[in-house]
C-alpha cells in the first residue's frame, strides 16, 4: 500500500494534479502487468514463419555467455533427449509432474514429442494440442527447449488435420528433387508454428536390401545418386524454413535383414562397397548443410571389427570416419539408447548399463544421448565420467556449445514460445494438401501389365460415370454385384489400413464387394474371397505391408519383424493368382517387393506408400483417371529392374465424385 501526505495550502492544486497524474501512472503500470504472460511477453512469442537456420553474432554471443554461467550438472543435461507426449495432461498430473521435475532435476536440454500407441493404432493428437504442450514445456524450462520429433512423412505422422505426404521411396519414384525441397520446407513451416524445431528426417540410408524389414520405403531408393540428390534437396527446404534436419541412419541401414530395435543388425560388404554404395549420400547430406547424424546401432565389420560395438559407441565409425574424414561438424546424435540392438550389449554392466551406454556413446564422438533407457543412470554416468575426467571439460564444452549454438541458430535465445493464433495460418494449407496429393499420384508405378485388369477397371468406372452419385452416411448400401471385386490384406484389419482405399473405389464403383482380411482370419475366409474373385470382372489385392519398428510376426515359426505377406495372407494371394490371376491387378501399398513372393503377378502396381494419398492415387490410377508415371527406384529381384515404369495412359474422362480431402480422413495405422 502507498501512502502520500500532504498539507493544504497555497499548493494543495499542484499536489491534487500531481497525485491524479500519479494515481493515473499505477494504474497503467498495474494493468500492463496483469496483462504480461508469466514469463515471456508478446515479442518473445513466434510470429508467423520462423526465420532460415542461421546462427548470427548476436546468437553467438549468447551461447558462448550461456555456457560459461553453466555448472557441469546443468551442461550435461543439455546432452539428453527424453519422450514428450504431445496430448492434454493437466499440470498436476503424476504423468506431468514427472516429466516437469525431470527437466528441473537433470536440466535436459531436448525432448521428442510423440504420441501414444495402442497395439496396431496410434493415437494421434490435434496441431493446437501440440502447441500448447511445446509452449507449456518452454515455459516450465529455465534454458530453451530443443524439440524434436520423428515427421519422417510430416506432421501426419503424429497430428490430425495435416497434409498426409507418402513415404520417402514415393519421392524417388515420383523422381523429382523440387518434391522434396518443398516437402522439407513445408514441414517446417508446420513444425515450427507448432513448437518443434528439430526433425529427425531426412533418411540417408540407401535401400538395397529387399529383405529389409525396417528401412525399405523409408529409404529414397537404392541408387547413391538419387537417394544424395533428395537429401541434399530436403535439407535445403528445411533449413529455409526454419528447421534443423537429420541424416540418418550412419553409417548406412539399408543393407541388413534384422530390425535394430529387437536384435543386433548387421551390414556386410567391404569397405569398398560401403564407400561407393551407403556413405555417398551421407556426404552429400554433409555439403548440402544437414545440422545433425544419427548414428545406427548395426555393427559394421569392415569399419568396426569389434562384433560389440555398434556404431553408435565405436569412435572408429564416428570420430574418424564421419568427424574427421568426411569432415561433419553439425551434432551427432545417437538413435535411441532403449533399442535392443544396444541395451543387449550392456546386460552384463547391471545397474549401471544405461551410464555405461552413454558414456561410451559420448566417447565414442555422439553430442546427444536420445532415450536412455534409464535417464537417472544415464544422466549419472555421465556425470561421473566427467567429475573424474574420463571425460575432459574441454570435451563437454565442445559438445554443450554446439546444442546451444543449435537453439540460437534458431532464434530460441530470443523467442520460444508459439504463437497458438498462427497455426490456423500456418499448418495444413490448401496448397499443401494439394501437392502432396500431386506427389503420391506423380509415384504410382505400373509394373506389370497384362492388358486385361486394368482394362476391365476402366470400362466398369466409364460404364457407371454420370450415373452414379456419392452415396450419403444414412443412404443404403448397394447390394455388391458381380463387377469388382476388391481384397484388403492388412496386418491388422481392425486398424485404418485400407479404409481410405475402400472409400476411394465405393465413390467410383458404389457395388463393389469389398472384404478386408488379416492372419486372424484369411484361413476361415479363403474359399469366399476365391470364390468372389473367380466370379468378379475384375479383381483387386491392396496388400499393406510397410516398414514398421518394432513389428513381430511369425515366419516360419520364428518370430521376428517383416516386410513380407506372411502366413495365411499369403496363401490366399496365391490363392487368387492362381483362380483369377488374368483379371486379378495386385497393388503393393507399401513394400515394392512383395512381387517376388508371387512371381506370376500379371499385373502389378507399386504406391511405395500406405498414406491416404497414396491410397487415393492408387484408385485414380486403376480406374484410368491419373496416368501411371513412377518410376521403380529400387530393383525388385526376378521382376523389375530399378527404372521400370510401364506407360498407361489415362482413359478416364473426369470424376463419379470428389475425394474426401487427405487431412480429413481418419488416423494412418501405426508405423
Amino acid at each position: 500500500m502507498l501512502i502520500l501526505a500532504f498539507q493544504p495550502g497555497r499548493h494543495s492544486d499542484k499536489f491534487q494534479s500531481m497525485l491524479k497524474f500519479f494515481v493515473f501512472f499505477l494504474f497503467l503500470t498495474c494493468t500492463s502487468l496483469l496483462a504480461a504472460p508469466i514469463k515471456d511477453s508478446d515479442k518473445d512469442k513466434q510470429k508467423l514463419q520462423a526465420r532460415p537456420v542461421q546462427l548470427t553474432k548476436d546468437g553467438e554471443k549468447w551461447a558462448q555467455k550461456t555456457l560459461k554461467k553453466m555448472s557441469v550438472e546443468e551442461k550435461i543435461g543439455q546432452l539428453i533427449m527424453v519422450r514428450a507426449l504431445a496430448e492434454f495432461q493437466n499440470v498436476e498430473s503424476p504423468a506431468y509432474n514427472s516429466l516437469h521435475n525431470d527437466i528441473h532435476k537433470y536440466h535436459l536440454g531436448s525432448v521428442i514429442i510423440t504420441v501414444r500407441v495402442d497395439g496396431p493404432f496410434l493415437l494421434r493428437n490435434q496441431p493446437y494440442e501440440a502447441a500448447v504442450v511445446t509452449n507449456r514445456l518452454q515455459h516450465d524450462s529455465e534454458l530453451p527447449l530443443l524439440v524434436a520429433a520423428d515427421f519422417e512423412r510430416g506432421l501426419s505422422m503424429r497430428l490430425m488435420g495435416t497434409p498426409f505426404f507418402p513415404h520417402a521411396m514415393a519421392f524417388g519414384a515420383a523422381g523429382k528433387p523440387a518434391y522434396a525441397e518443398a516437402f522439407g520446407r513445408i514441414v517446417a513451416r508446420e513444425s515450427r508454428a507448432i513448437g518443434v524445431h528439430w526433425n529427425f528426417f531426412p533418411v540417408a540410408d540407401v535401400n538395397s536390401n529387399p529383405e529389409n524389414p525396417v528401412i525399405n520405403t523409408r529409404s529414397f531408393g537404392e541408387d547413391p545418386q538419387q537417394v544424395g540428390d533428395l537429401l541434399a534437396a530436403y535439407i535445403r527446404g528445411s533449413r529455409e524454413g526454419g528447421m534443423l534436419s537429420t541424416a540418418k541412419h550412419f553409417p548406412g541401414h539399408g543393407d541388413t535383414s534384422t530390425d535394430s530395435h529387437l536384435e543386433l543388425a548387421r551390414v556386410g560388404g567391404t569397405i569398398e562397397h560401403l564407400r561407393a554404395t551407403d556413405l555417398p549420400p551421407f556426404q552429400k547430406a554433409i555439403d548440402a548443410g544437414v545440422d545433425s547424424i544419427m548414428v545406427a546401432h548395426v555393427t559394421v565389420p569392415a569399419l568396426e571389427p569389434d562384433p560389440n560395438r555398434v556404431a553408435t559407441i565405436s569412435s572408429k565409425i564416428i570420430t574418424d570416419l564421419l568427424i574427421h574424414d568426411m569432415h561433419f561438424g553439425g551434432i551427432v546424435v545417437t538413435d535411441a539408447m532403449d533399442m535392443k540392438a544396444l541395451t543387449s550389449i550392456y546386460k552384463s554392466a547391471g545397474t549401471d548399463a544405461a551410464g555405461r551406454a552413454a558414456v561410451d556413446a559420448f566417447k565414442a564422438g555422439n553430442d546427444m544421448i536420445i532415450l536412455p533407457s534409464d535417464l537417472d543412470g544415464a544422466y549419472n554416468g555421465l556425470l561421473r565420467a566427467a567429475k573424474s575426467g574420463e571425460i575432459t571439460n574441454d570435451e563437454l564444452n565442445s559438445r554443450v556449445l554446439k546444442v546451444l549454438r543449435a537453439k540460437a541458430s534458431l532464434g530460441l535465445h530470443k523467442a520460444r514460445l508459439v504463437d497458438l493464433d498462427s497455426i490456423s495460418e500456418l499448418v495444413a494449407k490448401p496448397a499443401d494438401l494439394t501437392l502432396a496429393q500431386e506427389i503420391a499420384d506423380a509415384a504410382v508405378a505400373l509394373v506389370r501389365d497384362n492388358g486385361q485388369a486394368l482394362s476391365t477397371l476402366s470400362t466398369e468406372f466409364q460404364r457407371r460415370h454420370g450415373t452414379s452419385v456419392p452415396r450419403g452416411p444414412y443412404d443404403m448400401a448397394e447390394q455388391p454385384g458381380e463387377g469388382v471385386f476388391v481384397l484388403i490384406l492388412t496386418d491388422d484389419m481392425r486398424g485404418e489400413s485400407g479404409r481410405g482405399f475402400e472409400r476411394e473405389v465405393r465413390q467410383r464403383i458404389p457395388d463393389a464387394k469389398i472384404m478386408f482380411v488379416d492372419n486372424r482370419v484369411a484361413a476361415a475366409m479363403r474359399e469366399t474371397a476365391v470364390a468372389a474373385a473367380v466370379k468378379a470382372k475384375a479383381v483387386i489385392v491392396a496388400a499393406y505391408v510397410v516398414p514398421t519398428t518394432g513389428k513381430m510376426v511369425s515366419v516360419n515359426g520364428v518370430m521376428k519383424n517383416s516386410v513380407a505377406l506372411v502366413g495365411d495372407n499369403s496363401t490366399l494371394m496365391e490363392r487368387i493368382l492362381q483362380s483369377a490371376g488374368k483379371k486379378t491387378a495386385m497393388v503393393a501399398m507399401g513394400n515394392p517387393y512383395l512381387a517376388g513372393e508371387f512371381p506370376t503377378v500379371q499385373t502389378y502396381i507399386c504406391t511405395f506408400s500406405n498414406s491416404p494419398t497414396s491410397e487415393t492415387a492408387a484408385v485414380k490410377a486403376l480406374f484410368g483417371e491419373i496416368p501411371f508415371r513412377g518410376k521403380l527406384p529400387v530393383t525388385l529381384p526376378n521382376i523389375a529392374v530399378r527404372g521400370t515404369g510401364l506407360e498407361h495412359s489415362a482413359m478416364a474422362q473426369g470424376r463419379v465424385a470428389q475425394p474426401t480431402p487427405a487431412a480429413e480422413t481418419q488416423a494412418a495405422p501405426k508405423q
